[in-house]
């Protein structure tokens, strides 16, 4: 039966054929002290939301957490100057356009991304995987879970990108932060911050002005 849920330093919740919002980012990008400060937070915030009876109030105050514990995070990222910025760099940047759209139509359905000069959104529908026979009979073995997705693209990324830098050694910090979008409003609301995420950090005036976005269009 494949995993819905796994835990790293984080919770990863992955129900079977949702679409996913996940950020991950390279190796180094955040200051250790500034990920410890927000993980503190986050953690004291949840242990006390944990204690909330109502079940559909603490499950809602804990999913608005995790959202608030990914953006917190992109802030500081969007605000950096010191430390790795190599996907800024056309040639490195194309490398991870290239392994985003490899897996499109077969692993996933590739909704939108941005890649920013230290971490990259993407929005993806792993639905694709799904036959209506699946979901009829409830068969998962044969779905590949978000966190091998997550695996396939990092890995030849890391590979390449290192070649290119003349280095050696980890490219990107080992956990992605995930959330599963829950309903139409939401993927609208996320794909439309993953695209203004350029302009927000005041690279260009325009979402479609940046070369790092992409965004499905519709059919």
């Amino acid at each position: 039966m494949i995993k819905t849920e796994y835990r790293q330093r984080l919770p990863h919740i992955q129900p079977v054929g949702a679409t996913f919002f996940v950020t991950f980012r390279l190796f180094g990008s955040l200051p250790v002290i500034k990920v410890k400060d927000l993980r503190d937070k986050y953690e004291f915030d949840l242990s006390k939301a944990r204690l909330i009876e109502d079940n559909g109030l603490r499950n809602t105050i804990i999913f608005n957490l995790r959202k608030k514990y990914l953006y917190d995070h992109d802030i500081i990222l969007d605000s950096l100057n010191s430390g790795p910025h190599y996907l800024k760099r056309p040639e490195i940047m194309q490398i991870v356009k290239d392994e985003l759209h490899r897996f499109n139509g077969h692993l996933y359905d590739l909704l939108a991304f941005s890649i920013m000069s230290n971490h990259v959104h993407v929005v993806i529908d792993t639905s694709i995987q799904l036959s209506e026979d699946d979901l009829i009979n409830e068969v998962t073995e044969n779905i590949t879970s978000l966190d091998v997705i997550l695996k396939r693209i990092k890995a030849p990324i890391a590979r390449y990108c290192n070649r290119i830098l003349n280095k050696k050694g980890q490219f990107w910090e080992k956990e992605s932060y995930d959330i599963y979008i829950r309903n139409e409003v939401m993927l609208s609301n996320v794909i439309s911050y993953v695209l203004e995420n350029p302009v927000n950090a005041g690279l260009v005036q325009k979402w479609d002005e940046y070369s790092g976005n992409f965004v499905k269009m519709s059919d």
